[in-house]
């Protein structure tokens, strides 16, 4: 009575057994598919489509091809083989013992094993470098598949060049970009794209401008048509538009406070919704004077001892300014008053509480629509003029101005000059700040520092203009 005991105990042992090594022949072979990121586990079991994932056309000569093959060859022969061997022992179970199985299929397992590290191993010997385009495309399904909305998946995806071959840019395909910061805000996104393709968009610019601002710059380019003001009408003539409000029908007012140009330019700050310029929509009693003299009042347009004069600062290089960015918060006052001085100005801001955007394109000035986030879309050593007021002040991280600081300085051209209009801080910050500008080791022709009288002698402001040096190559 013991003897078929003991044989039905040993069936079922070696029935464990053999599913035991099914697994972890299976575990195997996946871990010998994942040893390169874009094969799969079919590839691994077709013994010329991995090693066509293995070994890339220009990598060949950093390891022998026949040695890769032979070494696959022979793990999936010893498997076949262990498989065989199991069905056998299974239909006789008297053949083996439980232990003796156990020990054999240990070995077997650690040769396979070792016969994959060793093929993982020279792999990375062979410093595997897969082609760009795979490597990107990889890469950038990521993104793609994170996403829910298919707008956003679509845009993400690599656009692959029709013809196959590389274009004028010297790409095999077109890569489009979102802003990191886009993954952690994945709601206010998706709500962004949630559009009838071809229909009209939401009015949802705040949106998308909480969105840049909070990083997510670039945002993905949208396939509907954008909201425009229900009875637009012809802006002013240039000769009238730079000092005259605009048309109250040319912006669509639903996120701001104020509905119109005469709320914005009143003296009722308090239902403005907006800071740092809150009579910068006063053309003519507070604008129209800035930069300038008027009536040979050499201080009738100051609003603090730290301001210069466009005159003055053009003087530093008579005839050389010609184009040139403001970076800063206004209506586009700087950039009208430099036309006068037959200097091209793009005016950098964004509508932080009111229509910036739109006010300096009705005025006939062009509006740069730009977060501080963002890398300038100029290129190299190309503008004469940077000029920055209202903007960069105390509240500013020193990373973040060094950051913004030496890609102004990237844009400048050799000999151009950086204009810092009444930067105003705490006096116990004041070193820290000027160390900043220090840095770039610009030629100085303006330089002050001044109280700001309304802050109890707590806060100062500061002015410079300031010359790139040229820096020859070496």
């Amino acid at each position: 009575m013991t003897k078929p005991n003991a044989n039905t105990k040993l069936k079922r042992w070696r029935s464990v057994y053999f599913f035991i090594f099914i697994a972890g022949a299976i575990a195997l072979l996946l871990s010998g598919a994942s040893m390169s990121k874009f094969f799969s586990l079919k590839s691994f079991l077709d013994v010329e489509s991995f090693y066509t994932h293995l070994t890339p056309p220009e990598e060949t000569d950093r390891y022998n091809r026949n040695e890769v093959l032979t070494t696959v060859q022979i793990v999936i022969q010893k498997i076949q083989k262990e498989i065989e061997k199991l069905r056998e022992m299974h239909r006789d179970p008297s053949s083996s013992s439980p232990s003796e199985i156990v020990l054999k299929q240990g070995v077997f397992l650690a040769d396979i094993l070792g016969l994959l590290e060793a093929l993982h191993s020279e792999v990375h010997k062979g410093s595997f470098i897969a082609h760009p385009l795979m490597k990107e495309k990889k890469r950038f399904d990521k993104p793609a598949s994170y996403f829910l909305r298919e707008e956003i998946r679509k845009y993400v995806r690599i656009k692959p060049n029709r013809l196959g071959k590389q274009n004028f840019m010297g790409a095999n395909a077109t890569f489009t970009s979102i802003g990191h910061a886009c993954f952690s805000m994945k709601e206010d996104l998706e709500e962004y794209m949630d559009y009838d393709i071809g229909e009209i968009c939401n009015d949802d610019w705040k949106l998308a401008q909480k969105l840049m601002v909070h990083g997510c710059d670039p945002l993905p380019r949208r396939r509907c048509f954008s909201r425009a003001p229900k009875l637009y009408n012809k802006p002013l003539p240039i000769k009238d538009s730079m000092w005259k409000l605009p048309d109250d029908r040319n912006v669509r007012w639903s996120q701001y406070r104020c509905k119109n140009f005469t709320c914005l330019a009143s003296n009722n700050n308090a239902r403005k919704g907006f800071f740092k310029c809150a009579d910068c929509f006063n053309l003519t009693h507070h604008e129209m004077p800035r930069w300038i003299r008027l009536d040979g009042d050499s201080t009738s347009n100051q609003t603090s001892e730290a301001d210069f004069f466009i005159d003055d600062v053009l003087g530093i290089k008579l005839g050389e300014i010609r184009i040139g960015l403001d970076f800063s918060v206004g209506t586009g006052t700087f950039a009208a008053r430099m036309k006068e001085f037959n200097v091209t100005i793009v005016s950098a801001t964004i509508n932080l509480g009111a229509p910036f955007s739109e006010m300096i394109a009705l005025r006939g000035l062009v509006p740069l629509y730009l977060t501080i986030n963002q890398r300038l879309p100029f290129f190299d050593n190309t503008l004469d003029l940077i000029h920055t007021t209202r903007f960069l002040d105390g509240w500013i991280d020193f990373v973040l101005l060094d950051f913004v600081l030496y890609d102004w300085d990237r844009v400048l051209r050799p000999g151009g000059l950086l204009w810092i209009d009444a930067f105003f801080c705490l006096k116990e910050d004041l070193y820290d700040y000027l160390q900043a500008f220090k840095m770039l080791r610009y030629k100085k022709h303006k330089w002050i520092v001044v109280p700001k009288i309304d802050k109890d002698d707590q806060e100062v402001f500061f002015s410079a203009v300031l010359e790139k040096p040229p820096r020859p190559f070496r």
